[in-house]
């Protein structure tokens, strides 16, 4: 297996966090949650300022009104951070969306301290006023519909809890703060699916139209020489023969390969078929090549399963042609439920160090292709552990979706 990076010691390497893991940039689904919390902010700025100019109107009614402006200084101070804490992905955590729960409800809490009786009983608005539904569309933007209620519903009760007989209005504003959680949550969650699935969608488009160019690039180059090196060959004779022969059988493979799997994988693509991992890689069982697994199905959607066959069949011919056509290959899948590992290994010398950089100035980018980019773009790893004596072991990695 020349074309394979090496990696060093330990054997086993960790399957996530590895030097050898791909790096990521931001999906889209989480640019489009970048835009979602960009707008929130905005509305936290528009609500924030209409807080501040309804305050600034009634302080001198406040019973404690040093409070009350250290109330909305808080608000203030509050906005600033979330608008900043919710631009980036990485920061919208559990920790950040009760954090911000929190602050909205102790605001609204702060009510009875901060007014005058003569303003509780008239039922003036409560100190932060609209400023509270930024916290719950936060939470429903992130956690989707059940999480705007949740928040929603504990809002309200902070609200229910500092009057003493709520009105008409009251009920009314609890109702559409509910109503509003729960529309924005789902609209978040249909959006970042339909975000989802644009993305594969292009991913595959762009996956076939590359497939179709190699297949033009191959055929009008590569297919050609190996017809003429057939033809030769058998008019030579000989020794000259064989290698024609051997010629002729890589021209079928190869032909089967740019041709054949493109057809298929578009077709299960479009259809949305799924399909037994176990099966399709029990074919490439032989007396050399060890094929196991979970006694049921491994099932996958179809592109996935056609793309971990081809990665597979790939690193058992670099076994044949590097190795030997005798050597003894495994093939082990596990199904870990939310992903699949497959691991193909042989007993081999292993892969010297700086092989796998001259092949790869050489231009041979067997590895970098076919094993290591069709893994990525099924959002999997690749990981290789090997070594002077140690064989080579690949571990394949790929999330269900």
């Amino acid at each position: 297996m020349t074309d394979l990076e090496p990696v060093p010691a330990p054997r086993r390497p960790a399957r996530a966090g590895s030097a050898w893991t791909w790096g990521t940039v931001p999906s889209a689904v989480d640019q489009v949650g970048t835009q979602l919390y960009r707008a929130l902010a905005v509305l936290r700025l528009v609500v924030l300022a209409y807080a501040i100019v309804l305050n600034a109107v009634r302080w001198r009614e406040f019973e404690h009104p040093v409070a009350g402006w250290a109330v909305v200084g808080g608000m203030v101070a509050w906005t600033a951070f979330a608008t900043w804490a919710y631009d980036e992905a990485r920061r919208r955590t559990l920790t950040l969306l009760v954090a911000d729960l929190a602050v909205a409800c102790a605001a609204l809490l702060s009510t009875p301290y901060v007014q005058s009786d003569a303003m509780l009983d008239r039922h003036a608005a409560t100190m932060p006023s609209f400023w509270v539904m930024a916290a719950v569309l936060a939470w429903s933007a992130t956690r989707g519909w059940l999480g705007g209620v949740f928040a929603a519903l504990a809002v309200s009760a902070c609200d229910l809890a500092v009057r003493d007989q709520p009105t008409g209005t009251t009920w009314g504003n609890i109702f559409l703060l509910v109503l509003a959680a729960g529309v924005v949550g789902y609209t978040a969650s249909l959006l970042r699916e339909a975000t989802e699935a644009r993305a594969r969608a292009e991913r595959v488009a762009a996956t076939m139209e590359e497939r179709a160019r190699l297949a033009r690039v191959v055929h009008d180059g590569v297919l050609q020489v190996l017809a003429l090196v057939q033809r030769r060959g058998l008019e030579l004779g000989g020794d000259v023969e064989d290698l024609g022969r051997l010629a002729g059988e890589q021209e079928v493979a190869l032909r089967a390969l740019v041709q054949g799997d493109a057809v298929r994988v578009s077709d299960a693509t479009s259809a949305g078929a799924a399909a037994d991992l176990m099966t399709s890689l029990a074919a490439l069982g032989s007396r050399t090549v060890t094929v196991s697994g979970p006694g049921g199905p491994v099932e996958l959607p179809a592109p996935v399963v056609a793309e971990l066959a081809s990665v597979v069949r790939a690193c058992l011919d670099n076994v044949a042609n590097h190795v030997g056509p005798d050597a003894p290959a495994w093939v082990l899948v596990e199904d870990l439920g939310d992903s699949v590992v497959v691991t193909v290994r042989d007993e081999g010398p292993g892969i010297p160090a700086g092989r796998l950089e001259a092949a790869e100035a050489e231009g041979r980018l067997g590895v970098r292709e076919s094993v290591r980019g069709r893994v990525a773009d099924l959002g999997g790893s690749a990981v290789l552990v090997t070594g002077p004596g140690q064989g080579t072991e690949w571990e394949l990695t790929v999330p269900r979706r």
